[in-house]
């Protein structure tokens, strides 16, 4: 495999960013609470991250959590974002709006990617909740968006790995096709090897212990979540660099 192959890792904060870049990432896509599926990051972690990252970020756009039909709003918090991460140096951003039939919204993707010129724009994994991938990819080819994020319509890359390889053929190189979700060292030859991908989408975390010495267990600021208060999840530099060195033995074969 000839061709560069590029690894996005998604970040929600400083301290991953800065580990993501260490590893040998090629690009950031920054976010806030990665476990909520992403949303926009504070101004303040734009402005910190432009100053201290000197790889490419993409910033998430999504006003919320939840599905991908926003209200005016919405709509009105999203553009200013955008105006946001132009004037504070972000490369691209990473943003999806549906209607309530599970198509894209046209019209208001044709609104955000006019007011984000120049930067390019990647359509998220709201492309999984549509209900014709077929005709989404054929859309956003036509809308001149630069690349789909998607696992596939599944919870993984891994499971979605046959529909990703037909939208990768489908695509013949007019738009990109990056597959992310459940990416690993374990699985990620096999994803590239199967679908003919030239970008990765991942994490790269890990769990990190609080350094909370006292610990008051009955209180869980998420309310009734999966996620323990303290337990913190970072990129991991070491991670990153194992994905990098077998990205680099791929471009070799």
């Amino acid at each position: 495999m000839s061709n560069k192959i590029i690894t996005e890792i998604c970040v929600d904060s400083i301290e991953s960013a800065l580990a993501a870049e260490r590893g040998g990432a090629n690009r950031i896509e920054l976010c806030d609470n990665l476990i909520g599926g992403g949303t926009t990051p504070s101004l303040g972690m734009i402005k910190l991250a432009r100053k201290y990252i000197n790889i490419d970020i993409n910033i998430m756009i999504r006003p919320r959590s939840g599905d991908f039909c926003y209200s005016p709003i919405e709509f009105e918090v999203m553009k200013k974002d955008i105006e946001y991460a132009k004037k504070y140096g972000m490369n691209g951003i990473v943003v999806g709006i549906l209607k309530p039939n599970g198509e894209i919204d046209i019209e208001r993707m044709k609104e955000l990617i006019e007011l984000s010129k120049p930067l390019k724009v990647t359509f998220h994994r709201a492309f999984d909740m549509t209900r014709d991938p077929f005709k989404s990819l054929d859309i956003l080819i036509e809308l001149g968006v630069e690349r789909i994020l998607t696992s596939g319509q599944q919870n993984s890359a891994i499971d979605g790995i046959n529909l990703i390889k037909d939208l990768v053929n489908r695509a013949n190189e007019k738009i990109i096709i990056m597959p992310g979700s459940g990416i690993n060292q374990d699985n990620i030859k096999d994803i590239i090897q199967t679908t003919g991908v030239k970008e990765v989408h991942l994490s790269a975390k890990k769990k990190v212990e609080s350094v909370m010495e006292y610990r008051n267990h009955n209180v869980n600021m998420g309310g009734d979540t999966i996620t323990p208060e303290y337990d913190n999840y970072f990129t991991c530099e070491g991670t990153v660099k194992g994905i990098t060195k077998i990205l680099n033995l791929l471009e070799e074969e």
